[in-house]
């Protein structure tokens, strides 16, 4: 998902750019030998914020800060003060890395976050399904855990910052998910069918999210989990009554279903739920 100027190098640390004036810069701190006696020296942020360090090691650095920033307020709410204090830098060595200011600078956080949501649907293709969408959705529902403010602002577009950019950074994480989940169903060539069904749950999975931030996070998370397999389960289910590849992956997915695993339970409460409904057979 690389868009935007979140993936420029940055320029060298040792040369600020021409907007930062010798009065925004801070001042050196002179060597030890030259403070009167008693002097304090500088707080150790400050300190920190000029050991030297590598373009890259200095770039993360910064980011790092940035994502925490992000993470629990909307970007209109961080500034670049912000994001310097966080990282115990100075406002004019962020604009070296970021020289496009905020607005690079939430992109490439962007950029960073949503590789790290790519990650959480990376699994390998053994076992049976539901157990490997569990362990995929605790890694999405872990990180919208840790991004809650942040992840409701990227997903509900409703960010002053949001350009046409940040909105294909958020595409291509939904792409990406769909694209893995596919695979886990072994099938070379996906029919629009099955692939509508895939982006369906994906949309889902990230509708669900939200509202559940939005209900504090209520159910456990646990439970909510296990209520996303369903719904694959259910949609696949639906999806194979139509469709013929769909009902081969879900038929070659049941037999290594255990009876005790969430297929297996779910199946168990669908039959006494639907006890009643004899007479439309």
């Amino acid at each position: 998902m690389t868009t935007g100027s979140g993936t420029a190098s940055a320029p060298p640390e040792a040369t600020p750019p021409a907007a930062a004036s010798a009065a925004a810069r801070p001042a050196a701190e002179p060597p030890p030998a030259a403070r009167p006696p008693g002097t304090a020296g500088p707080p150790a942020a400050r300190r920190g914020s000029y050991r030297r360090l590598s373009v890259e090691a200095r770039r993360a650095e910064l980011l790092t800060a940035a994502l925490g920033l992000f993470a629990h307020r909307v970007p209109e709410d961080v500034s670049l003060d912000d994001v310097a204090a966080a990282a115990g830098a100075s406002r004019p060595l962020v604009y070296r890395y970021f020289p496009g200011g905020k607005q690079q600078l939430y992109e490439a956080a962007l950029r960073s976050a949503a590789d790290e949501l790519e990650r959480c649907f990376e699994e390998p293709r053994s076992g049976p399904l539901s157990g490997r969408l569990s362990r995929v959705l605790d890694r999405y529902l872990a990180f919208v855990d840790e991004h809650d403010a942040g992840f409701s602002a990227l997903l509900q577009s409703g960010s002053v910052v949001e350009t046409s950019r940040t909105n294909a950074i958020v595409d291509e994480v939904r792409r990406t998910a769909a694209e893995e989940i596919l695979l886990h169903l072994a099938v070379k060539e996906p029919g629009v069918r099955l692939r509508m069904m895939v982006r369906t749950w994906i949309t889902a999975v990230e509708a669900a999210s939200l509202i559940w931030l939005d209900e504090e996070k209520q159910p456990p998370v646990e439970e909510l989990r296990d209520w996303l397999v369903d719904h694959f389960v259910a949609l696949l289910t639906a999806t194979a009554t139509t469709d013929p590849q769909a009902a081969r992956v879900i038929r070659a997915a049941l037999v290594v279903e255990p009876a005790e695993g969430p297929v297996g339970r779910l199946a168990r409460r669908v039959v006494p739920a639907l006890g009643e409904a004899s007479h439309l057979l």
